[in-house]
């Protein structure tokens, strides 16, 4: 079976408090792949990109653009 040439990721992001004494925030989310359900908590852009790459190197997609 061929792999698909459309893939649909939801992104969902939230700020986290990490410190109430110095009030800093940090980024929490994930990112689910809609056909095959796989879900990758994120703590950064990083991850949300690696996760999003594996599907797109299989079609040989440049993703550093």
């Amino acid at each position: 079976m061929d792999s698909p040439t459309t893939h649909s990721f939801v992104i969902r992001l939230w700020l986290e408090e990490v410190d109430k004494q110095t009030d800093q925030t940090k980024w929490r989310g994930h990112v689910t792949h809609v056909l095959s359900r796989q879900r990758r908590y994120v703590e950064n852009l990083e991850d949300i990109k690696e996760f999003i790459s594996a599907y797109l190197e299989s079609r040989n997609a440049d993703i550093n653009h």
